[in-house]
């Protein structure tokens, strides 16, 4: 357990390099489940890494090997070095738990806050009287996709529907839940806080090409993005009234998502060869940080039960 239980807390510092290639190669709705799975599977994984961790220090309090029924303490090192990584193991579950409970309440908050102003309206489109151009998907029962005056005036009615249908995929794909599970995550371990990035970008490229689908025009859509984009960063604070988890059109590197619509979005030969190697490598990291937590978990199991004064299973 000494070596396999770091296996799971060293693995996610590289979940990011190899998303931010992986959208570049991958389509994109493949890879948001990719990159959303892998961060959910890693961030578990060493989160049951920390608190392996805790155990043997624990053992060491009297109360705690009394309830154990552990005759001695688990034997995994030097005494003062075993309780000294409990606690610090202990102090971070007790901040991710926090943290998790804090974002969860602040997301709740957000919601509510934003049903009450999605359901002064009929119908699933919102116009906002604003002049600053914005427009965002506002998940809910039911979903709305959400304007402001200001976006409406920036583009022509044929750019309105393309943006329009780039909402409404994110609001039936639930991209917003998948953007959740990452920011979790990336609270349970900060080498999944990389993964955000690349994961905004593929959700956002994925209703790129749901919109250009709708609409029937690649051109058309590419357009509207990136004239809604333009709109929305000549204002002084683009999106202050957006909520933190709405996803919209006007966000993430929007020339690349406008190249990617021109170009047919297909990648090439190379490109799906590549997609392959990097989801093997995430889908091996993923594997290789389940499988040493349960051999961690594994291997202090036996540990209790030679500390309980029984023949540890083979």
């Amino acid at each position: 357990m000494i070596y396999m239980v770091w296996v799971p807390l060293l693995v996610p510092f590289l979940a990011g390099p190899a998303g931010r290639r992986l959208v570049s190669c991958l389509p994109p709705r493949q890879s948001a489940w990719l990159l959303t799975l892998t961060a959910a599977g890693l961030a578990v994984s060493s989160t049951a890494a920390l608190a392996l961790l805790v155990v043997p220090g624990a053992t060491h309090v009297h109360a705690v090997a009394a309830l154990g029924e552990l005759l001695t303490p688990l034997s995994t090192g030097s005494p003062d070095a075993v309780v000294a990584v409990a606690m610090a193991a202990a102090v971070l579950l007790l901040w991710c738990a926090a943290a998790l409970a804090r974002r969860l309440h602040m997301r709740g908050a957000q919601l509510r806050r934003a049903r009450r102003l999605a359901a002064c309206a009929d119908g699933e489109l919102v116009v906002l009287k604003d002049d600053s151009p914005d427009a965002y998907a506002l998940p809910g029962r039911p979903g709305k996709v959400v304007v402001t005056s200001g976006m409406l005036r920036a583009l022509s009615a044929a750019e309105r529907e393309a943006l329009f249908a780039h909402e409404r995929a994110h609001l039936t794909g639930r991209h917003h839940r998948f953007l959740t599970v990452v920011e979790l995550a990336g609270l349970c371990h900060p080498g999944l806080r990389t993964l955000r990035e690349p994961l905004s970008y593929a959700l956002e490229r994925s209703a790129d090409e749901t919109a250009a689908r709708a609409v029937g025009d690649r051109r058309l859509a590419a357009r509207a993005v990136g004239r809604a984009a333009l709109a929305a960063r000549a204002t002084r604070s683009p999106g202050a009234g957006r909520p933190g988890f709405a996803l919209a059109a006007t966000t993430g590197p929007v020339p690349r998502r406008v190249a990617a619509l021109l170009s047919g979005g297909a990648p090439t030969r190379g490109r799906r060869r590549t997609s392959h190697v990097i989801a093997a490598a995430l889908l091996a990291c993923l594997l290789l940080s389940a499988a040493a937590a349960l051999e961690a978990a594994d291997d202090l199991h036996s540990g209790i039960e030679s500390a309980q004064g029984e023949s540890p299973r083979d």
